[in-house]
């Protein structure tokens, strides 16, 4: 199987792709662990609960007109689409497109010290399931 360093993912955000001031994104897929084991049993048994999913990107700030502090600000406290492909290609089975709802909670408009790049670090909530698109 081959390796795949992450040079060209496709991040968008309320269908606005904001990829090129993106440094770092994570998606997070967690289950609650909910316990089974009944009387008798000799080891535990468990099945996976609720999911409870998140994603977490580093953003290059950007104050220009449908740049990242114009699209994100407009959105903060309310539920928007987000889709994320490892790759610029086309959907396939080897660059699925992650796609989910989130509630965008938090926001930094401002974040930096002198003489250092402006960012944004985040994580939000995803909000329901995540669906993974292989059909081109």
């Amino acid at each position: 199987m081959p390796k795949q360093v992450m040079l060209n993912p496709v991040i968008t955000i309320n269908s606005v792709n904001l990829s090129d001031h993106i440094a770092s994104v994570t998606i997070d897929e967690n289950f609650d662990e909910v316990d089974t084991t009944a009387f008798g049993s000799t080891a535990r048994t468990r099945v996976a609960g609720l999911g409870d999913h998140s994603i977490s990107l580093d953003f290059h700030q950007d104050y220009a007109t449908s740049s990242v502090e114009q699209t994100i600000d407009s959105l903060v406290g309310t539920v928007v689409p987000v889709t994320v492909k490892p790759t610029n290609a086309a959907i396939a089975a080897d660059n699925p497109e992650y796609q989910f709802s989130c509630l965008i909670t938090a926001w930094q408009p401002v974040n930096g010290a002198v003489g250092d790049l402006a960012v944004a670090s985040i994580s939000w909530p995803i909000s329901g399931a995540i669906t993974r698109d292989i059909t081109p």
